[in-house]
């Protein structure tokens, strides 16, 4: 008995066969994510190494060629290229597809860590970052208010960053434009040639030595054991400027004797405004503020990431200051919501012109209602797929279910059309000629759909950058 038969004579089977994976896929496009793009793990791992004070020549010999030769042993690597600067080293490997980028990651960094001690005094730990498309900066805040800059940058960050940094989904929230309170010590060079033998150095010493938090060890007081700690940290910025920075003739050098001291901010490496898009703001400056870029962390829904941060920032609005406000001035999710939703009109357009295109040539109401059926059975069927794929619903797998919207009424059209035949020609009944037509026809619609999935299957099997791309194009259709 062929599997046509056994669908005819037992209609609940047949209604359970189709429903089973519809009800799968209603519950699997709940949890599939909306994004712009597929996630794509493209295996690049970067090596930023940073020096103060270091010309180019002495980064580029002694930090960025011992990186180079030591990662360059690992296998599987494509492409390995540096960029050099004043005290600046950034390695880049780029490793063939096949690589898992996490493997790479660690190789590189257990790698890099042998060559530590080979590298100058001075220089910071090693950077190793793997480059990640999917977890890029999806919203950025604009804070801005009518005080200092410097207070409008601590209220950013205690009351706002460090909150946003806590929401699920987030990966890092990144400050831009602020002013983060530093105790500035200024030299005076001329003052400095007065004493002999006395450099720079003797008051960078000075201040490392004398402003520090050291263990002191630990006390037994009877049944009780305490952890002691020598508190040498200066409380207040007044006292830096009677730091001894060294003795000359038994007459101590103190930093206010060299130079002075101020309690104020960070040197800019970064300058944020925010503008007022009306009328009577044309031509101004605009506002100092604070940006927070805020990173999702690899493989989460940005919609639902941007939307966390947004409830989150209106439940922060009324505990903030009166002349603190914000405005969101980067988000990632409205394209992709207009985008998706674009889409959506389309996939909902072409499901009712080819209903109506049933009807205009069959002219039955019926038939073109169980023939339309096809279209959201096999969509909401596919859900289900996706989601144990671990795909989101992006412009590439929205465009595949688009396409598949003629695809999938073909079969329907032609096994219909022709029971539809039979029953008018050979004035059969809807019971024998659904199992007469659909014998008649079922080999050449078999053959149709395996000439179409010739097409789609080698998509979903592309290698390469675009096959990562498109390789979910090829299994949603």
């Amino acid at each position: 008995m062929t599997i046509w038969d056994i669908c005819i004579r037992r209609p609940v089977f047949t209604t359970m066969l189709v429903c089973a994976p519809v009800v799968l896929g209603l519950v699997s496009y709940t949890r599939l994510g909306v994004d712009l793009f597929p996630n794509v793990d493209l295996p690049v791992v970067a090596v930023t190494t940073t020096l103060r004070g270091a010309s180019v020549e002495e980064m580029e010999s002694s930090v960025t060629k011992p990186i180079e030769e030591i990662v360059n042993s690992i296998s599987g690597i494509d492409e390995l290229r540096s960029t050099t600067k004043e005290g600046y080293s950034q390695v880049v490997i780029q490793f063939v597809l096949e690589k898992d980028g996490a493997v790479a990651a660690q190789e590189v960094e257990s790698k890099v860590r042998t060559i530590l001690s080979q590298l100058p005094i001075g220089t910071d730990p090693p950077i190793i970052d793997r480059f990640n498309l999917d977890a890029s900066p999806v919203m950025t805040i604009a804070i801005s208010g009518k005080r200092d800059l410097r207070e409008v940058t601590e209220i950013a960050r205690k009351q706002i960053k460090e909150d946003l940094e806590t929401l699920a989904g987030v990966g890092a929230v990144v400050m831009v434009g602020g002013r983060q309170r530093a105790i500035n010590v200024y030299v005076d060079p001329n003052k400095l040639l007065k004493y002999d033998k006395l450099s720079i150095e003797d008051v960078r010493r000075a201040l490392i030595r004398e402003n520090q938090e050291q263990p002191g060890g630990r006390v037994v007081r009877g049944p009780r054991e305490e952890v002691l700690r020598v508190m040498g940290r200066i409380e207040r910025p007044a006292d830096f400027a009677k730091l001894i920075v060294a003795n000359r003739n038994g007459h101590p050098i103190r930093i206010e004797d060299i130079g002075w001291v101020e309690d104020s901010f960070e040197e800019p490496r970064g300058l944020s405004r925010l503008w007022a898009r009306t009328a009577a703001a044309v031509g101004q400056v605009g506002d100092n503020a604070v940006s927070l870029v805020v990173q999702k962390q690899s493989g989460t829904n940005t919609v639902q990431v941007v939307d966390r941060v947004r409830k989150r920032l209106d439940e922060l609005a009324p505990l903030l200051p009166p002349d603190i406000r914000f405005e969101v001035i980067r988000d990632q999710s409205r394209f992709i919501k207009h985008s998706i939703d674009e889409v959506k009109i389309h996939l909902i357009l072409g499901a009712i012109l080819v209903s109506l295109t049933i009807l205009l040539f069959i002219r039955d109401w019926r038939t073109t209602i169980i023939a339309t059926l096809a279209i959201p059975t096999s969509i909401v069927a596919t859900f289900a797929l996706m989601d144990y794929m671990g795909y989101t619903l992006n412009n590439i797998t929205m465009l595949g279910l688009i396409l598949a919207i003629g695809i999938v009424i073909d079969d329907a059209v032609v096994v219909h059309e022709n029971i539809f035949r039979h029953m008018e020609e050979y004035n059969r009944s809807a019971w024998e000629a659904a199992s007469t037509a659909t014998r008649e026809i079922a080999l050449a619609v078999v053959a149709t759909t395996l000439s179409l999935l010739v097409i789609f299957i080698p998509v979903a099997f592309m290698g390469g950058r675009v096959g990562r791309f498109f390789n979910s194009f090829g299994v949603v259709v």
